[in-house]
């Protein structure tokens, strides 16, 4: 009598499958296959092989804890087809005596997750005997044409998906610096750290059958993770601190990477972890989503604005020493703003809205309940169509709203200006396969002053008007006509005069006499320049205060008068000087001085305002490699740094990181540093990786927390 079909053995052929896959760099001894795209494995059996003619082979997918035939998170297929449609495809590759090759596919539109994968035999109509085969992950396929995040470029789905390290572009728009950044979403347990996140998410503990069912979709999908990466309404990976107090914590600034801190997570229960601010909220995004096989990209956005009533304004306001004052609307405008743009279909949205969508994790303002925003079309947001999902009027207030200046005197509120061109500059990016910036500002808006842009402002704003009930009072002011700008300079980086009238007759102007170097007085002047026929007697009130990277303003800790007098088409400088001893103690970890000047005229009540944003350097730390780099071979790594200050700085440590080069973060303890010395330590490490890779480090002290440095190396297989 024939026995019946028995499995013996299963060969996943992991390492095979990932290098097809992609997913190589992830593991070579777990299978994880991306959806649309076929994988193979070799079922052997007991005493003898598949009969078609006698064997009915039933495979069986299933994921989440309620896996569903109905909606995706299950499904059965057979190899001769006599199951019935499945949108999952079996074939037979080859069959041999005791044992067959198959070829499995998930559709291009699965759900994505940790899956379970059975077999079920009928030989002969007798009873059925099932056998569990093992486990898989299936990942999103950016290389698939039918999956919605299907991208045609090869170079853009090396950088954008494989690449493992990038630059966060920080400082101000007039000194943009490459942060170095350790993505890492191919190391050691990030995947499972990933789907442990989906899995914590308020989403999955609500409804855990319709989540995993809708994880299908990278539009619902990014939104999840979107709200887990910050922990405002859930245990999320971060925290956010904007106080400048993180002695329960690690400081923003000194994060290099992103496994860390996810491994952080994980180690601690899931709780979340302190602290983090833009840049980390978006560089731990976008590890979670190029690991799970979305393209992703980190965008810094210079003078963000955070429109907190959707009005398209951002209102600040100063006293009559020309210092910025907390804003009581909570209405900022952000030396820098980071978020992520993912690539994904939208047909969710109107045709040709679709590809990059920004999404921000920081948790500024709430949506649909949750402290997430996005995924809103980068298209939608350049042409204004502010009424598409999700978020879009917000995204679009961060590049393009319009400021309005207050001067506060007297317990009342004088309008100064109204500036179209403050908000969104310098847009960018890491280029493709480049340590170079890219300006991607034309994605967001038009020229500024170009008809383009204005006419697209005015419609977001009537889009905006017509969706909400208006408050009375602020339809004449906040919802005018913009006025005219005067000057052609940009405020955050030195914005000229501002005043009401159309004709300017004065014009204040800070220029820096030297580089802005940490440890090091700061010397400018600020130039005064008549351009009318008559006299000026002017009076000039000039502080110094501190920002935050947020637009949040310190107490201000320098003040100086100018009384300059002008003759017709005159121009005059005043000189100051802000020695390092007064403004050290001072400073927030961003750095970020800012100057301002108000200044008026004895003969006329009108105001004329000018600030400027210094970012203050460090010299970076030097990274040398010697010798060749070579997989499983020791590597000698020099590092060089110093103390920029004439001071003893204390409690110096340096870390290293770097995916597929350490196998976790280097901490060094220096110790002491002496003024202006210059020192240099040797660390050795085993590349386990091969390819293009990248080093990070970072030098804290007591006086300063993030002296960066980083080193490209190309790690070869054998000498």
């Amino acid at each position: 009598m024939e026995q019946g079909l028995e499995v013996v053995l299963t060969d996943l052929q992991s390492s095979q499958n990932n290098v097809r896959h992609h997913t190589d760099e992830i593991s070579s001894d777990r299978l994880l296959v991306r959806r649309g795209q076929s994988f193979n494995l070799t079922l052997y059996f007991r005493s003898r092989g598949f009969q078609p003619d006698l064997d009915n082979i039933i495979f069986v997918v299933e994921t989440g804890p309620l896996p569903d035939l109905s909606n995706g998170t299950r499904a059965l297929f057979s190899l001769t087809g006599r199951h019935g449609p499945s949108p999952w495809i079996a074939s037979l590759e080859t069959n041999g005596a005791s044992s067959m090759e198959v070829s499995l596919c998930a559709p291009p539109v699965a759900p994505v997750g940790r899956y379970l994968l059975k077999v079920h035999i009928d030989s002969f109509q007798r009873s059925v005997t099932a056998y569990q085969l093992g486990e898989f992950i299936l990942l999103f396929n950016p290389w698939c044409p039918d999956d919605s995040v299907y991208l045609d470029s090869e170079p853009q789905r090396q950088e954008y998906v494989v690449n493992d390290y990038g630059f966060i572009y920080q400082g101000n728009k007039n000194w943009i610096r490459p942060c170095p950044w350790n993505y890492g979403q191919f190391e050691e347990n990030i995947i499972d750290i990933c789907l442990e996140l989906l899995d914590k998410s308020l989403n999955f503990q609500i409804d855990p059958a319709t989540d995993c069912a809708l994880r299908a979709s990278p539009v619902y999908l990014s939104r999840v993770v979107c709200a887990m990466i910050n922990s405002n309404d859930d245990n999320g990976v971060l925290n956010g601190n904007w106080s400048e107090n993180y002695l329960d914590g690690v400081n923003p600034a000194e994060w290099t990477g992103s496994v860390a801190i996810l491994k952080q997570w994980h180690a601690a229960g899931c709780q979340p972890v302190r602290y983090g601010q833009c840049w980390v909220f978006a560089a731990i995004m976008c590890t979670v989503m190029r690991c799970l096989g979305i393209p992703t990209r980190v965008i810094t956005n210079f003078d963000s604005g955070h429109d907190t009533d959707g009005n398209l304004i951002i209102d600040e306001y100063y006293d009559s020493t020309g210092r910025i004052l907390e804003n009581k609307k909570k209405d900022s405008v952000w030396n820098f703003h980071v978020w992520n743009e993912c690539w994904m279909a939208r047909k969710d949205l109107p045709p040709g809205y679709g590809g990059w969508q920004v999404l921000d994790a920081t948790p500024q303002e709430t949506s649909n309940g949750l402290y997430c925003c996005g995924p809103a079309s980068v298209r939608a947001i350049k042409e204004g169509e502010v009424e598409l999902n999700y978020d879009t009027a917000f995204a679009f207030s961060m590049v393009n709203a319009d400021c309005m200046s207050w001067l506060v005197y007297g317990g009342k509120e004088q309008k100064i200006h109204r500036d179209t061109n403050t908000v969104g500059n310098f847009i960018s990016t890491k280029s493709i396969q480049s340590d170079e910036r890219d300006d991607i500002t034309e994605n967001y808006k038009y020229i500024e002053g170009s008809p383009q842009e204005r006419q697209v402002f005015l419609k977001a704003l009537q889009k905006l008007k017509a969706g909400r009930s208006e408050d009375p009072h602020q339809a004449d002011s906040q919802y005018s006509t913009p006025e005219p700008r005067s000057g052609d300079g940009l405020r955050g980086l030195n914005t000229p005069s501002l005043r009401p009238s159309d004709v300017v007759q004065v014009s204040l102007k800070f220029q820096l006499l030297d580089p802005p170097h940490m440890g090091q007085d700061i010397r400018f002047v600020l130039l005064a320049l008549n351009m009318s026929l008559q006299f000026k007697d002017l009076k000039v009130n000039l502080s110094a205060q501190s920002l935050l990277h947020d637009g949040s303003p310190l107490p201000p800790f320098w003040q100086d008068t100018a009384f300059i007098t002008l003759s017709p088409e005159e121009a005059k400088t005043h000189s100051c000087r802000i020695p390092y001893s007064q403004y050290s103690q001072y400073l927030s970890t961003d750095k970020l001085i800012r100057i301002n000047a108000l200044g008026e005229e004895k003969s006329s009540p009108e105001k004329i305002l000018v600030d400027k944003i210094i970012t203050l350097a460090y010299p970076g730390i030097i990274i040398n490699v010697l010798g060749a780099a070579v997989v499983n071979q020791p590597l000698s790594i020099q590092v060089l740094f110093s103390n920029p200050l004439s001071e003893y700085v204390e409690d110096c440590v340096l870390t290293m990181e770097g995916s597929g080069l350490f196998k976790k973060q280097q901490r060094v303890l220096i110790g002491v540093l002496k003024p202006q010395h210059r020192a240099s330590i040797t660390l050795e490490t085993v590349p386990f990786k091969s390819g293009q890779r990248q080093i990070q480090a970072n030098l804290r002290s007591n006086k300063f927390k993030d002296i960066k440095g980083y080193k490209n190396v190309y790690v070869d297989l054998m000498l």
